[in-house]
């Protein structure tokens, strides 16, 4: 897989990526979230277990808010209080794009309070991951894919 580039309007394009090469992504925004010190501020005092589900994909995984850390598992782990479902992968990819969380690309299940608490973490970790994706390195300076 090659890069994502900037187009002739200089924005970021996705390439099509493998599930492996988006879980590594997904995954690797998540350790970068996880570093940023005002969520993890914002998340010290809850406890929640999120399941994130690209629903054409057949791609889902699970982040752990525990006191301030952020634990990611591949796949479905625990019993999720809240759960998002993207239907289909490109909605995902033009969400983490455009940077804005369109409530109507994802499906939201959940307290509606734990939206609140959701919301700052969802920023991040599409900014994040817009910054992965246009740069697949991660700390040993390899190529994610």
């Amino acid at each position: 897989m090659t890069a994502p580039e900037l187009d002739e309007n200089s924005e970021l394009t996705v390439p099509a990526l493998s599930k492996r090469a988006a879980r590594r992504a997904i995954q690797r925004a998540f350790v970068l979230v996880g570093r940023e010190k005002a969520i993890r501020q914002h998340l010290r005092e809850v406890e929640f277990t999120t399941l994130w589900v690209l629903d054409d994909w057949g791609l889902d995984w699970t982040v752990v808010a525990d006191h301030g850390r952020l634990e990611f598992h591949r796949g479905r782990a625990g019993r999720a209080e809240i759960t998002l479902v993207w239907p289909t992968a490109e909605a995902f990819f033009d969400q983490v794009v455009s940077g804005l969380a369109q409530n109507d690309s994802f499906e939201f299940s959940g307290d509606v309070a734990s939206r609140r608490l959701l919301d700052p973490l969802l920023k991040s970790f599409t900014s994040s991951l817009r910054q992965v994706l246009a740069n697949p390195i991660d700390d040993d300076g390899e190529r994610l894919w």
